[in-house]
């Protein structure tokens, strides 16, 4: 209470200064300054959180990291990812009382990089087949951190969940919807919740099926330790055994990363990642022209039902597949439709996109399958944002990689970087021209004197909006395994306010 006073004036002197600004600075008023507007600055740290890809004796898995060249400036900065190992509170205080009486800070497993980054514009890549591989927790600061980007892909070579698993490395969030994932019998779906901070987070996970939520006694109030990951089967998560079935992650303390580890008997395996956040129109870009299966899955987190309008961006229109060019979702219940072989051997992605009057906002993925019976092989693109001025996807490979660009609106002309290689190889840079409501599949053009793995890098030039998705292809056994990878703006640069100093704000 003795402090009221005190407190009292120093608000009023505040609000003073908010109101003095505003009365100097009004907009249009002759002789007074105009705010400037925001600078558009390289972001200073970035964060990425990789799941733990274990699980199988015949996984080998290879992570790489990169950052584009001239991205940022000021310090030279790291760019590390951590295995995400916790330690006990006990095991903790032991450590920090031995570095204090031995005078010195000793590295635990947790503080030794799996991968550090040395420079932009050259890729680095590492390697483990161990069946317990952690997740990895990375920080990238100073000119590492904008547009920093990481891949984990694994092989798993026979099985029947056998196949090709990419997922780029993510963001910590607070918020994530999975549409596509399954509860059914044959389905093993897990959630990978990895905890990037130093105090436990809390999540709560909701399940919706085509009937709406399903019945979950044990998905509210999930702890994940500080700095470790938690995988839970979705099916053990309630009674219910569905095909589709959309997935809702948040958190009611702290951040998590997300993402839907999936393996199918006899159709393969991959990562499902997050939907883009719920809106009115939503683009799914890559699909290959190859599939023998396109399924559509959709979910409207509103109080409104929606109804969207399908179509195709192909090769050279948009066209909307026959039967199934609308589709309606109930508010808070997964729909789906099976678009079979829709693409009939051409490149192509899916928009949806109101079909009158108010957009309701929804989510959705696609589950893509290219081959047949024992041949066959599973995975996901979710819709996703816009390139904007630059994203990226780490591991690409020589005569295994395909460029998918789609412009759903007007024309677009797009710059793709291919880096230097891992291990060799100097940068390459070509132009393309996307016409609007087309998708243009291409295959980049390689680093010279390639060695190793590269990295992409797509950034609009003119015109747009652009969607893009890579995908990676292995042979392996005589199946074709893949994986796709959307390609958001990766966030690298951020709006930092102008500010001038006036001090006649404090003036009476």
């Amino acid at each position: 209470m003795k402090s009221t006073p005190l407190s009292l004036i120093a608000g009023t002197v505040a609000l003073a200064a908010v109101t003095g600004f505003a009365a100097l600075n009004a907009p249009g008023e002759a002789g007074t300054p105009v705010a400037k507007a925001a600078s558009r600055l390289p972001v200073e740290r970035s964060s990425l959180l990789c799941p733990s890809p274990g699980g199988s004796d015949l996984a080998e898995t290879t992570y790489t990291s990169f950052t584009p060249a001239g991205a940022g400036d000021g310090e030279a900065g790291t760019a590390e990812l951590k295995p995400a190992v916790p330690v006990a509170a006990d095991d903790e205080d032991a450590k920090d009382a031995k570095d204090k009486k031995d005078g010195k800070k000793e590295k635990t497993a947790s503080d030794k990089p799996v991968l550090s980054l040395k420079e932009p514009g050259k890729p680095v890549t590492a390697d483990t087949s161990a069946s317990d591989a952690p997740a990895l927790i990375g920080t990238a600061t100073g000119r590492q951190a904008p547009g920093w980007a990481a891949q984990q892909t694994t092989v798993v070579s026979a099985g029947s969940a056998r196949g090709l698993l990419g997922v780029s490395c993510g963001a910590p969030d607070t918020d994530f919807w999975f549409p596509g994932a399954s509860t059914a019998e044959k389905r093993q779906d897990y959630i990978h919740l990895t905890n990037p901070d130093d105090d436990a987070a809390v999540a709560d996970i909701e399940l919706y099926g085509p009937e709406g939520s399903l019945t979950s006694d044990v998905g509210d109030g999930i702890t994940v330790p500080p700095r470790s990951s938690v995988p839970l089967l979705l099916s053990t998560l309630t009674g219910d055994a569905v095909d589709d079935v959309t997935v809702h992650v948040t958190t009611r303390e702290g951040r998590v990363g997300a993402a839907v580890k999936v393996a199918e008997e006899e159709a393969g395996s991959d990562w499902l990642t997050a939907s883009a956040d719920p809106t009115g129109t939503l683009v799914m870009p890559g699909i290959p022209a190859d599939a023998t299966s396109v399924r559509l899955v959709a979910f409207a987190p509103g109080e409104d039902d929606a109804d969207v309008k399908v179509q195709l961006l192909g090769k050279n229109a948009p066209f909307s597949p026959a039967g199934n060019d609308t589709l309606h979702i109930k508010s808070h219940m997964t729909a789906s439709v099976d678009l079979k072989d829709v693409t009939r051997g051409e490149p192509g992605s899916l928009r949806l996109s109101p079909v009158a009057g108010k957009a309701t906002p929804v989510v959705a993925a696609l589950r893509v399958v290219r081959g047949s019976g024992d041949k066959q092989e599973i995975a996901y693109i979710p819709a996703t944002e816009p390139v904007g001025g630059r994203a990226g996807v780490a591991d690409n490979r020589a005569k295994s990689s395909v460029l998918s660009l789609t412009a759903p609106g007007a024309t677009a002309e797009v710059k793709v970087t291919a880096s230097a290689g891992s291990e060799g190889g100097e940068q390459t840079v070509k132009t393309y021209t996307v016409k609007g409501g087309t998708t243009l599949d291409v295959t980049p053009e390689e680093p010279s004197g390639l060695k190793g793995s590269y990295a992409l890098t797509v950034e609009t030039e003119s015109g747009g909006p652009v969607h893009a998705a890579r995908t990676l292809t292995v042979s392996k056994g005589g199946v074709k395994t893949f994986t796709v990878q959307t390609l958001p703006n990766d966030g690298g640069t951020v709006d930092v306010p102008t500010v001038t100093q006036d001090l006649s704000v404090l003036e009476d």
